[in-house]
């Protein structure tokens, strides 16, 4: 009896400091359906490339579509990979890259993680296309990217159009706005996700909670980013999931992605957001973009509205807004119509056609928007 203190603590000690899962980076396989490259930025970031030519009997449009995914560091989805196709069967020459830390794409040092290092690496991979200006979709953090993007001339030298989509805050006054969110998500009414959970294991329940509440920094010594990459799993983002749908398709979730195929580095992920925070106002470097930009807004969004319509008020060349019915923040999700009508969206804007739905909410409807709680 005297000795089971001891025991007691060592077996916690052990549960804390002993990891589980490999401590290099294990990378997802390849994928079935299209090949896997890996290029070289000029940034010196290495990132996983695919690309959807264009298909079908449509025309072909000769500007290249460049889709950032969210995350901020994380895989792209199957789901999101189906949407490309969708989108290469209309006629666009589709590129999408994993940024630097996420899916296939090499880890960068903790230290070099910065919103900053990814639009830089846009320019790059744009660049290395060597096609001329692209189009971009950037949706959720992707979305930030690509805003932060259009206030930087040098960047804007890269792009033709840009489609906006359910962004996050883009700079640190927008992060600290505690604002409103769209009609009600599946958050906290859907069922729990299945499958294991890195953070039922006590060494990386209390990594990632004590990052997440801001008392470990990222770069710590007790999980290393490799190690916390190859231990997070789908199943850990919970609530986050289900907040991406309307309420009224709480039990219908699609599955957005295969255990062998999801990736996401909370560490890399929570560095980045920190950049952004520590970001002064955007605006004045905004309101000076002259690329032609749509912004998309779902009806349940779960990001804060504000972060949204500040980009609207704040960058003159918005040209329509498309209020997106019936969808959450994952805006193409394989559910009713909804892929069809977010392609429709974002191939009217890139071919300068009449918009599917209503410009709206337009600069002069914001205060209007945000008092009905749209």
């Amino acid at each position: 009896m005297a000795f089971l203190p001891v025991a007691v603590a060592a077996a916690l000690t052990l549960t804390v400091c002993v990891p589980t899962v490999p401590t290099t980076r294990r990378y997802p396989p390849a994928l079935s359906f299209v090949a896997t490259e890996h290029w070289r930025l000029s940034t010196g970031s290495r990132v996983a490339v695919y690309h959807y030519p264009p298909t079908g009997n449509t025309p072909r449009h000769r500007v290249p579509l460049v889709y950032l995914n969210g995350g901020p560091v994380r895989g792209i989805s199957v789901l999101d990979h189906r949407f490309l196709r969708r989108l290469a069967g209309q006629g666009y020459d589709v590129y999408a890259y994993e940024q630097a830390g996420g899916g296939r794409s090499d880890l960068l040092p903790m230290d070099q993680y910065s919103i900053t290092r990814s639009v830089r690496d846009l320019g790059a991979f744009v660049g290395r296309l060597g096609k001329g200006r692209a189009d971009v979709l950037g949706f959720s953090s992707g979305a930030v990217v690509l805003t932060r993007a259009l206030a930087d001339p040098a960047m804007t030298a890269h792009l033709r159009r840009a489609v906006i989509a359910e962004p996050g805050p883009m700079d640190g006054p927008a992060a600290r706005i505690v604002g409103q969110n769209g009609r009600p998500s599946a958050r906290g009414i859907a069922p729990a996700m299945t499958g294991p959970r890195s953070t039922r294991v006590p060494r990386y329940a209390v990594a990632f909670g004590l990052m997440r509440l801001g008392l470990l920094d990222p770069d710590n010594g007790l999980v290393g980013q490799a190690e916390g990459d190859n231990a997070f799993t789908a199943a850990d983002l919970g609530s986050d999931t289900a907040s991406a749908y309307c309420a009224r398709d709480a039990h219908r979730i699609p599955v957005e992605d295969t255990a062998r195929n999801f990736s996401f580095s909370a560490a890399a992920s929570l560095r980045i957001q920190q950049t952004i925070k520590d970001a002064p106002s955007l605006a004045p470097q905004l309101r000076r973009s002259r690329t032609p930009a749509m912004l998309m807004i779902a009806e349940c969004s779960s990001q804060v509205r504000q972060w949204q319509t500040a980009v609207l008020a704040d960058n003159p060349a918005i040209r329509r807004t498309q209020y997106m019915p019936g969808v959450g923040h994952h805006m193409w999700n394989g559910l009713d119509g909804n892929d069809q009508r977010a392609a429709a969206v974002i191939g009217a804007f890139l071919q300068d056609k009449p918009a599917p739905l209503p410009d709206y909410p337009t600069r002069a409807d914001i205060p209007a928007f945000l008092s009905n709680h749209k």
